[in-house]
């Protein structure tokens, strides 16, 4: 399955989960299985995803992590709040038609969205 067709497809399962349109950011967490050699082609194409998506509606930001471990299963972690599921299934099928994302021989991505249901995060004076 393609990414964009990977990232589409954990859009529409929370869909079906989400209250309402727009009552709630959605947390997309993408984890990267990179083959060897390929960490600074992933990042690069990551970079060209991030430029593209950021400018849609919606979009909220977005963060790249690295593992400390070489070894570790899950070297690239990519971390993007979205307003709703809908703006980002737009979003996506918007950067699958101008073919942002290029095609990296080995990369496997596992995305998926999440709404956040416990937080210990003091609540913010705009959050009330």
């Amino acid at each position: 399955m393609s990414f964009l067709r990977t990232v589409q497809a954990a859009a529409t399962g929370l869909a079906v989960l989400a209250p309402s349109p727009g009552a709630a950011d959605v947390t997309l967490i993408n984890v990267f299985e990179v083959p060897d050699g390929q960490t600074e082609a992933v990042i690069a194409a990551w970079e060209a995803a991030r430029d593209f998506l950021s400018g849609q509606p919606g979009y909220v930001h977005t963060a790249l992590h690295r593992a400390t471990a070489p070894d570790a299963r899950f070297q690239l972690v990519n971390i993007a709040i979205w307003e709703s599921p809908d703006a980002f299934r737009q979003a996506t099928r918007r950067m699958q038609e101008a073919d942002v994302f290029p095609t990296i021989d080995g990369l496997t991505i596992n995305p998926a969205l999440y709404q956040v249901i416990r937080t210990d995060r003091p609540a913010r004076e705009d959050d009330r």
